[in-house]
Parts: C-alpha cells; sequence; structure tokens
C-alpha cells in the first residue's frame, strides 16, 4: 500500500561555502565544476518538466501538485546557479537543447494525461536519486569532513527527489499506458543527458 506524500515547505537553502574554491587543490576543483554543472543542468531539466506539465495540467486536479514539486525544483536550481558563481563554473554548453527537450517531455507526457505526467516524474526523478547517491558516495569516499557542507546538501535534495519520485508513485503513475516502456525510455535519456553533461 502507498504511503501519502506530503511536501516540505519551500524555504531558503544554505549553500555551501566550505571547502571555498580557493581552498579546493586542483582535482578537487575539477570534481566539485562537474557535480555543479551536471546538477545545475539536471535541475534545469526538472525544472522545465515540471513547467511543460503544469501548463498543460494546471486546471485539472494534478496541478496543485505539480506546482508543489516544481516550486522545490525551482528552489533546487536557484541553490546551482549560486553554486556555479562560487565555483567559477560554466553551465554546460548544451543548456539550450535540455530547456527544449525538457519541456517538450513534460508538456508531452502531459498531453497523455495525469498518469504519464506522474510515470514521467517516478522515471525522471528516479534517475536523479541514483545520480545524487553516486556522487554523495564519492564525497564520502574522499573525505567526508572536508565534503560535509555539499553531502549535506545533496543528501537534502536527494531526499527531496525521493518525495517526488514517492508523490508520483500515490498519484497513478503505474496506471500511464506503456509504463515499463515510457519510463525506462525517459530514464535512457535521462541518463544520456548525464553523461554529456557531466563532459561539455
Amino acid at each position: 500500500m502507498l504511503r501519502t506524500v506530503a511536501l516540505r515547505s519551500v524555504r531558503a537553502v544554505a549553500i555551501p561555502t566550505k571547502p571555498a574554491y580557493r581552498d579546493l587543490d586542483p582535482e578537487t576543483r575539477e570534481l566539485y565544476k562537474k557535480i555543479i554543472r551536471v546538477d545545475h543542468a539536471g535541475e534545469r531539466g526538472a525544472d522545465v518538466i515540471y513547467n511543460g506539465q503544469y501548463d498543460v495540467l494546471k486546471n485539472t486536479d494534478a496541478g496543485p501538485k505539480i506546482k508543489e514539486m516544481w516550486e522545490q525544483e525551482k528552489e533546487h536550481l536557484a541553490a546551482f546557479e549560486k553554486l556555479l558563481v562560487t565555483h567559477r563554473t560554466a553551465p554546460t554548453v548544451l543548456l539550450p537543447l535540455w530547456d527544449i527537450l525538457g519541456y517538450a517531455v513534460g508538456a508531452g507526457t502531459a498531453m497523455m494525461g495525469k498518469e504519464a505526467a506522474m510515470a514521467c516524474t517516478v522515471a525522471v526523478e528516479d534517475t536523479i536519486i541514483g545520480h545524487y547517491n553516486d556522487q554523495i558516495r564519492e564525497l564520502l569516499k574522499r573525505d567526508p569532513q572536508q565534503h560535509a557542507e555539499m553531502i549535506k546538501l545533496l543528501s537534502k535534495f536527494r531526499d527531496e527527489e525521493q518525495e517526488h519520485h514517492d508523490i508520483g508513485l500515490e498519484e497513478g503513475a503505474e496506471q500511464a499506458p506503456a509504463y515499463q516502456l515510457l519510463t525506462n525510455a525517459i530514464k535512457l535519456g535521462c541518463k544520456v543527458a548525464i553523461a554529456v553533461s557531466n563532459e561539455i
């Protein structure tokens, strides 16, 4: 039986200030740049996906729930936009493409119905949760104390993505037409976007 999920309210996020960019060795500096660039791209993608879903479903019973999840994604995106500046990191050059594709995926699944939109949410969030977990493990392996603030931020966002995933299931994602095919295709697209954004 699925549990009812309540979203936490949107609030200001404490942006990691330690370790500062100038205090990082070159290897760790590059690791942080990769983390920030790809996570910024991912949160920008989530932002436009929810935007597309909301534009289609805002006048349905799914509208308020999508809006709530979208507000949390805006919080995540704002945090990484600040980190781009503090860690002197350029966003992926493919950001305009991800904007177009993300919005199309969000609006397209929403046009198929609420359940398909929620299946999209489940697929995207499942991929992002795994990605955040990989980053957290990498930082824990290197130095948990040095990277405590970044680990805390990534863990917070991962937990909120888990809430969105669970809401998607609660809202009928598995009743979407061709659920497995749809979610597998979206997960594959997300993984490709992550891999490319890691590099450019």
